[in-house]
């Protein structure tokens, strides 16, 4: 239950954040590698769930396979990896091989942990991910 001061800190963070200025730097992209885009980070947001969900529920394979497929260096064809980095800056594209290689190391950390209980290190390799994830964000945009 939100207490009115939880209620207060989550509207200032609101305004806060609507005022702030812009600080990301636009990424303009033909539409359809936006769309393209889009996509596969809404992809990745439902994959990242999932692995949350799979190792809460102890299916530390599974989070294994879901990472390594869906974001890992394996998933790179199926995003359309080298088709999309051809429109980002540098700095972008390399953010975005660190999150693959980060979510092909959590598959070997997940697997690990289905053997000696290592969640803990899971939750650590998994937490390199999302990392990438906010690191891009926080620096780039695609919609104007």
């Amino acid at each position: 239950m939100l207490t009115r001061t939880s209620l207060f800190l989550i509207a200032a963070v609101m305004v806060l954040s609507a005022t702030a200025e812009e600080q990301r730097i636009q990424v303009d992209l033909p539409p359809m590698m936006q769309e393209h885009m889009m996509g596969n980070m809404r992809d990745h947001l439902v994959t990242l769930q999932m692995i949350t969900q799979l190792l809460a529920s102890q299916q530390y394979d599974q989070a294994a396979d879901a990472a390594e497929q869906r974001l890992g260096m394996s998933s790179l064809e199926l995003h359309g990896a080298s088709h999309l980095g051809k429109f980002m800056p540098e700095a972008m594209n390399a953010i975005g091989t660190k999150m693959h290689h980060a979510a092909s190391r959590f598959a070997i950390t997940a697997r690990n942990a289905a053997v000696d209980g290592g969640l803990e290190m899971a939750f650590g390799a998994l937490s390199e991910v999302m990392q990438q994830c906010v690191a891009c964000h926080a620096g780039y945009k695609v919609h104007k």
